[in-house]
C-alpha cells in the first residue's frame, strides 16, 4: 500500500518543513520505528509499493489487472481539496463515475493519454503545498496540468523520491538545533497493555468477550520497546526520552519497562487521569473541566520501584485540530485556538505551577481536509504562539525538567487515547481470532526456539516475523469498527506474517492461516442500504416502522484512520425512497431535535451526484421549517419539498426536482451550520451512496 510514501512527501516532509521556516517555534515529534524503517526500505533499499509499481508502467503496457487497479486506487484523495481544484484531475474523477460503474467498464473510457495523466496527478496532488512554493519546476510541472509524458511522470517520480529522501535527516537537524524534541514508539506499534495481559481491557470494559487465550506477552512488550528506542538512537544519535506508547495504550505494569529502556515521560489522553483519579480531572455535560489545573501539570507513575512522568492530552483542544478547524478560516481558526489557551490560563490561575497544554494529534490524518493542506493555519498559529506576550511553545521534556512532576498516581488506568479503553483491537470476533492465531503461532516459535533444532538466523526472522504481526494496525482493521477497501489485503497481510514465522523455520504453515479471518461484514460501507421502499408521513414523530427498510449511518461510524472521540449533536442518519421521493431522516443527541438544535441553525443536504443541488432547512420553530431548494446557486420555484421537525427531521424531496430517474445515482451529505459555520457533517467523510429504485425494486429484494 502506498500510504507511508504518499503521507511522507507531503505531511511527514511538510510537518517537519513547516517548523524548520520558524526556528523559534518549538515542537514534540513522534516518530513510530516501523513507519522509519518503510521510508528507509523505499529510500535505500529500493522497494515499491503496487501504487508505485502501477505509477511508472507505460499505459500501453498495462496489465488487465493494472488498469482496474488504477481505476480503483487512484483517486484515494478528499475530493474537495485534492481533485476539484485542478481542471484536469477533476475532468478524469468524473470520467472515472465512482460509485456508477465498475472499473472494467470505466476503462473503456479513457485513453492512453487519460491513463498517463490519471498517474501522474494520483501523485502530484500527494506533495505538500510548501514544495511547489520552493521548487519552481515542480510547480511550472504542475501548471502544466495535462499531456504529460512518460518522461515528465518519470521526473515527477523521482523528485517524489528525492523528497521522501528528505524525512529522516530534516527531522534530525531539527533536533540536532533544538527546535524539536523527538520521541518514539514500540517498534511495530503494538498495543503494549494487551500484550503484557489481554485480561486488561475488562478494566474499562467489565462485559467484554475476549480471545479464548489469555496467556501474556511480557518479553515480546519489553523487545518492542527495546528495539524501538534503540532503532531511534542509530538513526538520529541520541536515544529518545520520551515515548508515545501506540495508540496511547497505557497499564501500570508497563512502566518498568519503559524505565528500564531510558524513556523518562510518556503521554496519552485526558480520560486515562480522569479514570486513574476517579473522575477528580472529568468534564461535564457542557464540556468544561472539573480541576482544570490538574489536567494541566505532569504526574508520576510508579511500579515496582521504577517511575516515568506522564503529560495528559487536552482531548477537546487536540480534537479541535483534528476535526473542526479544518471548516474555519485560518485566522478565526488560530484565535479560537489561542483564546482558549488563555482562557486555561485564567482558569488555573490559583495553581502554584506553570500550566503544560498537551496539545496531541496524528501528524498526518488531518491536513487533507484543510485548505492549502494546513498551510495557513500553521503559518499563522506558529507566528502568533512566538510572539505572544504569555504563550510559549516548548518541548514536552524542557518543561519537565524544569518542573518536573509532583504529583503521583495512585493506579494507572489501562486503555488507550480512544474512548480510554481497547475495544477497537479486542473483543470483536475477528480481533479474538487474530489474538487466537497470534498466540498459537508464537506458541509454535517458543517451542522450536527451546529446542535449538533451527540455526540462530532463522529463529531470529521468525521472531522478527511475529513481532511484525504483534502491530496494532492488523487488529484495527479486524472487526466492524473500522473498513476501507483494503480490508482483505490487511486480513491477507497479518496471515502471511505468521505464515512466514513457519516458512522462515523451514515448515509447512498450517492450514487455518490459510484461511480468511474475516467473516465478510460489509467492508468499505459506512452506511446501509435500504431493503424495501418506504412509506412516510412527514411529521417529525419517531415512527418505528415508517423506516424499518431504510438505509442507516450511524454518527462516528466513519471509515477513516482514527475515528472522532466527541460525539456530536447529530447521532443517526436514514434514508431511502418513497414512491418517486427521495426520503430522509436525522436524529439528534441528547433529547428532540427541535429542543437540541439552536434556533438559528440551518441544515444544508449537499448533493454531490446530481451535482450542483443543495437542501436548506432553518427556522425549526416554525410549522414546518423554512426549506430552500438550490440548483446551481439559484433557488428552484415550488420545490415540493416537505418537511417536518419534531422528536426528529423528515423530508422528501421529489426526484424529478433532482433531475434524477431509475438507476442513477444520489450522492449525498448532511451539513449542520451555526454562525455561518458549518460544525458537524454526516457523514463525517464521503457520502451517502445510493441508487434510485426501479419499480420492481420490494419484488427483487424479497427475492434476494
Amino acid at each position: 500500500m502506498p500510504w507511508v510514501r504518499l503521507h511522507g512527501t507531503k505531511d511527514y516532509w511538510g510537518m517537519a518543513a513547516l517548523l524548520d521556516e520558524t526556528p523559534e517555534f518549538h515542537a514534540t515529534i513522534n516518530l513510530v520505528p516501523s513507519l522509519l524503517k518503510q521510508i528507509l526500505a523505499y529510500t535505500e533499499s529500493g522497494h515499491e509499493d503496487t501504487h508505485l509499481r502501477v505509477s511508472r508502467a507505460a499505459p500501453d503496457g498495462l496489465s488487465r489487472e493494472d488498469l482496474y487497479f488504477l481505476m480503483d486506487n487512484f483517486f484515494m484523495v478528499h475530493p474537495e481539496y485534492n481533485i476539484r481544484p485542478y481542471r484536469r484531475y477533476d475532468e478524469l474523477y468524473r470520467k472515472r463515475g465512482l460509485g456508477v460503474d465498475p472499473a472494467e467498464r470505466a476503462a473503456k473510457r479513457f485513453s492512453k493519454r487519460d491513463l498517463l495523466d490519471l498517474q501522474v496527478w494520483s501523485n502530484l496532488v500527494w506533495f505538500h503545498p510548501l514544495a511547489f512554493e520552493r521548487d519552481p519546476d515542480l510547480a511550472e510541472f504542475r501548471r502544466k496540468g495535462k499531456h504529460y509524458t512518460q518522461e515528465e511522470k518519470k521526473w515527477l517520480l523521482d523528485r517524489q523520491q528525492a523528497l521522501l529522501a528528505e524525512v529522516i535527516p530534516l527531522h534530525r537537524r531539527l533536533q540536532d538545533r533544538g527546535q524539536v524534541e523527538l520521541t518514539t514508539t514500540p517498534f511495530y506499534h503494538p498495543i503494549l497493555p494487551l500484550l503484557w495481559d489481554k485480561r486488561l481491557a475488562r478494566r474499562a470494559m467489565p462485559d467484554v468477550v475476549l480471545p479464548k487465550h489469555l496467556d501474556g506477552y511480557a518479553e515480546d512488550a519489553r523487545k518492542q520497546v527495546r528495539k524501538g528506542v534503540e532503532f531511534h538512537k542509530r538513526l538520529f544519535g541520541k536515544a529518545p526520552k520520551g515515548m508515545w506508547p501506540s495508540e496511547g495504550s497505557v497499564c501500570q505494569e508497563m512502566i518498568p519497562a519503559l524505565a528500564e529502556s531510558g524513556i523518562q515521560w510518556i503521554a496519552t489522553d485526558e480520560e486515562i487521569l480522569s479514570c486513574s483519579t476517579d473522575g477528580w480531572v472529568s468534564r461535564d455535560a457542557n464540556g468544561y473541566l472539573r480541576n482544570p489545573e490538574m489536567l494541566y501539570r505532569p504526574w508520576r507513575a510508579e511500579h515496582r520501584g521504577k517511575h516515568v512522568q506522564m503529560v495528559f492530552r487536552d482531548h477537546a483542544m487536540s480534537d479541535q485540530i483534528g476535526f473542526h478547524y479544518q471548516r474555519y478560516t485560518a485566522d478565526h481558526a488560530v484565535d479560537d485556538l489561542l483564546g482558549k489557551v488563555q482562557a486555561i490560563a485564567k482558569a488555573t490561575t490559583g495553581s502554584q505551577r506553570l500550566p503544560l497544554i498537551s496539545i496531541i494529534l496524528d501528524g498526518e490524518n488531518c491536513w487533507e481536509y484543510y485548505p492549502n493542506a494546513g498551510v495557513d493555519f500553521l503559518r499563522r498559529l506558529y507566528r502568533e504562539v512566538i510572539k505572544h506576550p504569555s504563550i510559549s511553545p516548548v518541548r514536552i521534556g524542557d518543561h519537565l525538567k524544569a518542573h518536573p512532576a509532583g504529583d503521583r498516581l495512585g493506579q494507572l488506568f489501562p486503555g488507550s487515547w480512544i474512548a480510554h479503553n481497547f475495544g477497537i483491537w479486542i473483543g470483536h470476533d475477528e480481533c479474538n481470532r487474530a489474538w487466537d492465531a497470534l498466540w498459537q503461532t508464537r506458541c509454535h516459535l517458543v517451542q522450536v526456539s527451546a529446542d535449538k533444532s533451527k540455526s540462530r538466523e532463522a529463529i531470529r526472522r521468525a521472531w522478527e516475523e511475529l513481532y511484525i504481526a504483534e502491530g496494532s494496525d492488523w487488529f484495527w482493521w479486524f472487526g466492524d469498527d473500522h473498513s476501507s477497501a483494503q480490508d482483505t489485503l490487511f486480513d491477507r497481510l497479518f496471515r502471511s506474517h505468521l505464515q512466514n514465522v513457519y516458512h522462515a523455520l523451514g515448515e509447512t504453515p498450517p492450514g487455518a492461516l490459510t484461511r480468511p479471518i474475516s467473516q465478510g461484514h460489509p467492508h468499505g460501507r459506512i452506511h446501509s442500504q435500504p431493503t424495501g421502499l418506504l412509506k412516510i408521513k412527514v411529521d417529525g414523530r419517531r415512527t418505528y416502522f415508517e423506516w424499518v427498510n431504510a438505509g442507516r449511518h450511524e454518527a462516528g461510524t466513519g471509515r477513516g484512520t482514527m475515528s472522532l472521540a466527541e460525539k456530536g449533536v447529530l447521532s443517526d442518519l436514514y434514508f431511502g425512497f418513497d414512491g418517486d421521493r427521495l426520503a430522509v431522516r436525522l436524529d439528534t443527541r441528547g433529547g428532540p431535535l427541535v429542543e437540541v438544535l439552536q434556533p438559528d441553525d440551518v441544515l444544508r443536504l449537499v448533493f454531490l451526484q446530481p451535482e450542483g443541488i443543495e437542501l436548506l432547512v432553518q427556522q425549526w420553530t416554525r410549522h414546518p421549517p423554512l426549506t430552500r431548494l438550490i440548483r446551481d446557486g439559484a433557488p428552484v420555484n415550488r420545490s415540493a419539498v416537505r418537511a417536518a421537525a419534531d422528536a426528529i427531521l423528515e423530508l422528501t424531496i421529489p426526484l424529478g426536482r433532482l433531475g434524477a430517474t431509475t438507476d442513477d445515482p444520489i450522492h449525498f451529505y448532511a451539513q449542520l451550520v451555526r454562525d455561518d459555520k458549518p460544525i458537524e457533517r454526516i457523514p463525517a467523510e464521503g457520502a451517502i451512496e445510493a441508487t434510485v429504485p426501479s419499480a420492481d425494486f420490494e419484488l427483487i429484494m424479497w427475492q434476494a
